[in-house]
Parts: structure tokens; sequence; C-alpha cells
């Protein structure tokens, strides 16, 4: 059976890649195996197009106190809190190199670099400064609270002190903080964080024999408060050998945050030492190592791979590892002839596997340093620049600013969004009822109304997540999205006839007539909750892809597409929406289609694309695992086809579809329309996701290493590698993703507040008044909205997919719940069912902050805590009688009353 899923997956990707390019299969190296033994030989890594970051320098470290000269530093601590840059301890040869019989000084001294209100940086250095010890080549971590200084050395020993250094910038002073010991002496090794977990990889224990460790000791922040937990704790090392002076790194890997290690030196008593080339990934979540592919390059003496050893890492971006410099021992033991370390900048690809240089760094390169990152740019503090030699100078790197969208590209998409303007204008003449402006008269055809549902539903998720997802992970979720279609026939026969037959113009009415007023308005704000988290991502998703790809201001793009769905949903209303969103599905899936066929077009020939789809375990669909943390079998069947329950069977934006069609039959239609549109439009997205790992696997110099946000990788493509015109329709095409969920919301909510609330309370008001109020209320929502999502645009939030998952089981299950009641029971009352959907509520907030369960099985959680309570609660709770003809699936055909 696995076998089949993935050969029917395949169909998407694989044999479109495969017949595309027309390649014969190659042998590859993937860089799995553990061994170092002989290698095939590597190329040199290919170079970005432009800098991935350009430099500036920041005012040098000056002198320690009771001193006139800083030669500079190396190995000193190094991090950024209260922003403010602290460099910490070091060591150095002050008078003389040690080629001259210099002697080695360690040094307690520490230096703060403040950011001035006019924008000037200056240095502090004065008594309160102090480290407990004179200390070097430790590992320091950037934290909230301060900066983690671990282990280090003097000219005598190695410690295994952790202090934490806090800056107090109102009393302008360093506060020392001590954590728990290291298991163990350690010096030269390498530290990252990971959640709020800190890991150091090898070192060495003693100075006297400088001997490589294999130890990987963590400590998690977490644990502070519990004083049996907080304590270093030995894990399972690397697969690799001992090493001292490595890189390490703490970043996504596309699935989970891991801990990298790259490079070092393997340094054993009476043996030359070994300069290793290697790399690994630690994967905490399985407690899992994985050999990765080594650093490609070649050594000065013409041998294969590249070592880094002493060179500087940090995380960049969504899913980059940035290294700065590193030796190579091509030089090693040359002291004054020696010509200074590699300036090279090179970037490793976590979910590709791959490496580019992406540029050189500015002035001499420095080892035995900690970059650090300072608001949105990469600091390199002093370090060592030859053998001996220290520098005090600091640079600074910022990001490249994006591509330029191009003036054909502007016209292109102005033209799209003027269209729909248009649009809004041409169907105002006929809004002239409140049933024009939220059922368009009951005059769309059932094609029409099945392809806005579907574009309402899929939109922006669809055209950028799924492709990010199956970019960097795989195809397991593709199996969710397959709900949809064992999800619609419950819809058509067990849902759509309340809605029908009751005339409702909300699904709420239906509430009321079942249950009472409190479930109608209780199931109003819970949908209308539910409905401003939902526009927020849907306008955060394309201004933030635009933004990052083409350097337009991120708050400008919320802006001008919130401002334009307002005008023309507020000119045209429910039929204007359709028919926009009857384009915009043409637009989106045409241009999907286009990429899906473009970009196998530009992978090279020659490549075994068969061989790194199924290497990287691209094509997996079915996970048996019995786990409810993870988007495994059960929970992407359960907890989506409940999903499907919440967004086709009670979420308003959808319903109202079903009630424009001339009769139940017509949106019966509508329904299996979208259903069946869902299953190639899944194989198209998810095909484009594989295909642009193979694309970036081939082509790794067009991944951008700055690029923060990895649902954006689709619209990186799509503007870095189409041709001018081409990449303005398919930006439309994203606009018009995001657009088509976006009026759907604003006109079902303004429907919501005038018919639930304004016309339930006062059912007299003219016709007239009230569409003048839905008019009012789709402005006020589209400008809440908007406002929502220039909020969101500050919050880091990986997976956009993810988190409107969230919002939806969160906000969602109780509400399915309730309507499950309704429906398929005789018994529940409206006190009982009030009752379910608060003790959802309380079991949602429960499941949040108490259990692990993936946000995709939250719906599943609140629809049966809402069911079971809420059928219970009746039960005990007795409610008045009530006349259910036409109202429950029992008493269908019977002619409600009333």
């Amino acid at each position: 059976m696995k076998s089949l899923a993935r050969r029917v997956c395949c169909s998407a990707s694989l044999c479109v890649l495969a017949f595309l390019i027309g390649c014969e299969p190659q042998p590859i190296e993937t860089g799995a195996e553990p061994s170092l033994g002989p290698r095939l030989v590597r190329p040199a890594p290919p170079e970005l197009s432009r800098p991935a970051l350009t430099w500036t320098e920041l005012p040098p470290v000056p002198p320690a106190l009771g001193h006139t000269e800083q030669v500079g530093l190396a190995g000193p601590f190094a991090g950024v809190h209260n922003d403010a840059l602290i460099v910490a301890g070091g060591a150095n040869f002050p008078d003389k190199p040690p080629w001259k019989n210099g002697v080695k000084v360690w040094w307690d001294d520490a230096f703060v670099l403040l950011k001035g209100t006019d924008g000037k940086y200056r240095w502090l250095a004065d008594k309160h400064l102090k480290l407990p010890r004179p200390l070097a080549y430790g590992v320091s971590i950037s934290t909230d609270d301060g900066v983690i200084c671990i282990g280090g050395c003097d000219g005598q020993r190695c410690y295994s002190d952790v202090f934490l250094l806090a800056w107090d910038d109102e009393a302008k002073r360093i506060v020392t903080r001590t954590l728990p010991s290291l298991p163990r002496p350690l010096a030269f090794m390498a530290g990252a964080k990971v959640g709020s977990t800190i890991y150091i990889a090898g070192g060495q224990e003693s100075m006297k024999e400088s001997a490589a460790t294999k130890t990987f000791p963590a400590l998690d922040l977490s644990k502070e408060d519990d004083a049996k937990e907080f304590r270093w704790r030995e894990l399972e090392p690397w697969p690799g050998p001992a090493r001292v002076l490595s890189i390490a790194a703490g970043q996504n890997d596309g699935e989970a945050d891991s801990f990298f290690l790259f490079s070092g030196r393997n340094v054993q008593p009476d043996r030359e030492p070994v300069f290793l080339t290697d790399a690994y990934r630690y994967r905490p979540k399985d407690k899992s190592w994985k050999r990765l592919t080594d650093i490609l390059g070649k050594k000065k003496d013409g041998t294969d791979g590249r070592c880094v050893m002493a060179g500087l890492g940090i995380a960049s971006g969504a899913a980059h590892v940035l290294v700065f410099g590193g030796s190579d021992g091509a030089y090693w033991g040359v002291g004054e002839g020696h010509p200074g370390f590699s300036r090279d900048v090179l970037a490793y690809h976590t979910i590709t596997d791959t490496w580019v240089k992406a540029g050189q760094m500015e002035g001499r390169s420095p080892v035995t340093s900690t970059a650090v990152r300072w608001g949105d740019r990469i600091v390199i503090p002093p370090g060592e620049i030859r053998p001996g030699v220290r520098t005090p100078r600091v640079w600074q790197g910022e990001a490249q600013k994006a591509r330029g969208f191009g003036t054909l590209n502007y016209l292109i998409l102005g033209a799209y969004l003027a269209v729909l303007v248009y649009m809004g204008v041409y169907f105002a003449r006929r809004e002239k009822t409140t049933d024009d402006f939220f059922r368009a008269g009951k005059r769309i055809p059932w094609w029409a109304a099945g392809l806005s549902i579907f574009g309402t539903q899929l939109s922006a998720i669809t055209f950028m997540a799924i492709p990010a997802m199956s970019f960097s992970t795989d195809w397991r979720r593709f199996l969710g999205n397959m709900m949809i279609v064992a999800a619609a026939p419950f819809i058509v026969l067990f849902f759509l006839p309340f809605y029908r037959r009751l005339d409702v113009t909300t699904a709420y009415e239906y509430l009321e007539k079942r249950f009472n007023v409190v479930a109608r308005l209780l199931g109003s704000v819970m949908f209308i909750l539910l409905q401003f988290g939902r526009i927020g991502i849907v306008l955060l998703l394309p201004s933030l892809a635009l933004s990052m790809v083409t350097g337009i201001n991120l708050y400008a793009c919320i802006a001008v597409i919130g401002v334009l769905c307002i005008v023309y949903t507020v000119l045209g209303g429910i039929e204007a929406v359709i028919w926009t969103d009857v384009i915009q599905v043409i637009v989106l899936m045409g241009g999907a289609i286009l990429c899906l066929i473009l970009i196998p077009l530009q992978i090279p020939g020659g490549m075994d694309v068969t061989n790194i789809i199924d290497s990287a375990n691209k094509m997996r669909v079915l996970d048996f695992r019995l786990s409810l943390s993870e988007p495994t079998f059960w929970v992407l069947v359960l907890g989506v086809f409940f999903a499907n329950f919440i967004s086709y069977g009670t979420d308003q934006a959808v319903i109202q579809r079903y009630l424009t069609t001339p009769d139940e039959k017509s949106a019966a239609r509508g329904i299996w329309t979208n259903a069946v549109l869902c299953i190639p439009a899944s194989l198209i997205f998810f095909g484009i996701g594989t295909a642009l790992f193979v694309f970036y696997k081939a082509n790794p110099q067009h991944l951008d290493p700055t690029m923060a946000w990895g649902d954006a990788i689709f619209p990186l493509y799509i503007v870095s590698q189409l041709p001018a015109g081409v990449s303005g329709l398919l930006v439309a095409a994203l606009f018009a993703a995001a657009m088509s969920s976006l009026d759907s919301s604003m006109n079902s909510v303004a429907a919501a507040v005038t018919t639930d609330f304004y016309g339930r309370f006062n059912p007299q008001a003219p016709d007239r008044k009230r569409l003048n109020l839905a008019r009012w209320v789709t402005v006020i929502v589209g400008m809440a909205g908007t406002i929502f999502a220039l909020v969101m645009a500050g919050w880091k939030i990986r997976h956009l997919w993810d988190q409107f998952a969230q919002y939806l089981g969160l906000f969602g299950g109780g509400l399915a719940g309730l309507f499950l009641l309704a429906i398929f029971t005789r018994r529940a009352n409206g006190k009982g069912a009030v009752i379910g959907v608060l003790a959802a509520a309380v079991g949602q907030f429960a499941v949040k902050m108490l259990t692990n369960v993936h946000v995709l099985f939250y719906p599943v959680t609140g629809v049966v805590v809402c069911f079971v309570v809420g059928y219970v609660a009746s039960i005990l709770i007795p409610g008045p009688r009530k006349n259910l003809a036409g109202l429950t699936i029992y008493t269908l055909g019977a002619k409600p009353k009333g």
C-alpha cells in the first residue's frame, strides 16, 4: 500500500520531472556515509550571483583599563543582550608575536558597545566590566536573559564554569550569574542553542595534553526552576571523529529545529592533526544524528574537501547556516609567513543539503571568535587573523536588499488589481437589497459557486504554504487534502439540506431554530473570531512574500491588498466576490500549472532526479506511527476530516455560496465541484514543492541565505527565475489566492453581524438600513483584519499553514461540535449545547498548553469534547421541549413550524 501511494504522488512531480528532463541516471554522492575515507572529487561550491551580506565597520574594541593599545583578542566571549554588544575575555600577544618569543596573555576585561540616540556607536570600558577570571576559547550563547559563557581556558588549565553576563542598561554595568557547570572542563569546543537547549560539541579537557574529545553535553534552560533537572546531560555524540575548533549552529532543517556541526581538527597525542571537512545534523526531536554533505571545495594542497576549522557560524534566514572564514590547515605550523585565513562566506542550506559561496568578508577574516546576531545584522567581533596576530576590528554584515520587481511586472499586477475593482463597480448596480448583497439573489450557477468555494478554501495557503511544505518535508499532508472528497457526501447529505430548506441567510440561524438564541449568537461570534485570524493570515502571506523577494515595504503591501478588497467587496457584494473568485481561480491554477512545467525545464540534464527525490524521502505519504504529535496517518485522516466539518459545514464564508445558487441540487453540484478540483490541485501544488526541491538541489546558488520565511520559497522562484511579465502574472496569481479568501471573509462576517445580531434584535428595521449597515460592517471588518495582519507581521511564525490550522482547531472545533449536536441528536438542548461549547473552549486551551498534540488534531479534540459534554449536559439539565420537525436528520422530512 505504501508503495502504491508513493507511485500515485510521484505522478505529479517525479514523472513530470523525469519526462521533461529526459536524463540518464548518474551515480551521485549524498555524503550520508559515516566513513571519512576516500571520497569522490567535488567541485568548488557555486557562487551566489551577488554577496549575501554587505559589510560596514563598527568602532574597534578599545584598550583595556591601564593600557594604551588594543592589539586585538582571540577567543573572546561575545554576545548581545539588552541591545548591547558584549565582548569579554580573550587572549593575545600584547608585546610581540610568538615567533619572536612573545608571551601569550589571557584577559578578564569586558567591553560593551552601545548605539546612541544619534545612531553612533560607542564602547564602554571601566572597572565594573570584568569576568570572574581571565578566560578565552569557550562558547558564548546569546539569550533573552543574557550572554551565557561556557567553559574556556587560561594559560594553565581548562574550566567547566558556566555563567551568564547580563547588561544592566540603567546601571551601565554587567551583572553576572552562575549556572550549572559542565560535566568536565572544556575549551576550544563548539556550541549552539536549539529551542531552549544549549548543546556543546567536542573541545579539549586539558591545556597540557591537547587531545580532542568526542563529548556532547546539553543544558535545557527551560528547567531552570527545577533544581533537580537543571543540569548538563551527556548525549550520544556524532558518528564521526573527535574534534576541536569546530563550528556549530542551531537552525531548522525543514522539519524541526536542529543542531549542526561542521569541520574542526582532530588532535590526538603523538599523531598528526587531521583537518576535518565533514558535517553532521542532530535532531533533538528524535535524538538522531545524520551525516551531511561534506563542506565543498578544495584545500590549497589540491585535495578534495574543505576544512573551515576555527571559523564562525550562525543561522541565517529560514534554512541556511553561514560559515565565515576558517582555516583549511594548508599552512599548519607556519607563523610569520602565514598569509591569513580564508575570507570566504559559505552558505549551507539545511533542506537541500547543499553548499554555496555567499561572498567574502571585508578586511582580514578572524577565526576563534563568535558570530553574533544584533537585530537584523550579523556582527563579527575581534579574533585571530593570523597565527599569533589578533585584530581589534569589528564588522557587521547586513542582508542585501531584494531585487526590484520591474516595470512590466508592476504594470501587469496593477492591471489585474484594476480589473478586480472594476468588477466591484460593475456589480454594484445589482446590489439593491440584503438578499442581493449576501445571496446574489440566488442567481449564481453551480459551477461558479463551486469555483468560488474552491478559491475561498485553498487560496494563498495552497499557493504558498503547500509548495513550501512539500519542499521542506514530504507528501504526508497530501492525504489530508484528500479528506474533502471523503467529507463532501456528509456535507451534501447532512448539512446542506438544513440551510437550503430553512431558507436562512447565515448558518447560525439554524442553531437558534434547533436550540436557542444563545447558541446562535455563540456560533456566530466563534465564526467571526475565526475569520479575523483567517483574514490576518491571508493578507500577510502574499504581502510577506512579495516584500521579501522584491524589497517592497511589507506594510504597504498589506495595506494595498486590504484596501482594494474592501473596495470591490463593499461595492459588489457576494456577486462580485464570487465572480472575482472565478477569475482568481483561473489565474491561480493557470500560474501553478505553468510553474510545474517550467521548473523541470530549468533543471540541468544529467541529474538522477529519481534518486534525488527518493534519497531525500520527499515522496513519503503514509506514516503509520502511533503518534498524535506528528502529521501521521491518524492525525491527518481524523484531524483534517473533522476540520472539513468546520470549513464546509459551519463556516459562513463557504455556506454563503450554498445559498447563492437557484436550488439545493445546484448547491450540491458546487460542493462536488470543489471536492473534485481539490484532487488535481493538490497534486499540482505538492508537485511544485518537490520540483522546487530538485531545482534548488541542482542550483543552490539561486537560494537566498537571508530569506527569513520558508513559505516564500515559491515566490522567490517566481520573481528570481521567471522572465519579466511571466513573474508579474504569477505574482498576480499569488494576490488572487489571497483576495479570493479575504473578500469572502469580509462579506460573510458582514452577513453574520447584520443578520445574527442587528437583524435578530431589530426585525422591523428596513432592508435599506440593513444594506447600508452591511456595507459599513464590511469596511470595518476589512480595516480590522488589515490592522491584525500588520500586527502579525511582527510575529515569528515559521509555517503559516500550521498557524491557520491552529486557529481553525482552537476556534472551530467547538463550533463544529455544536452543529453535530444539532443535526445528529434529538436529546441535545440549548443549555447542554452551550455548556458543550464552553467545555470545548476550556479543553482546547488545556490541549494546547498541556500536551504536544499536533495542531492538525485540534479539530478532533474540540468536536469530541463539545459533542460528548453537550450531550451529557443535555441529559443532566433538561430543557424545554421543542418541536424538532425539519431540524434533525431524523425529522428532516417533516415540515418545520414557525
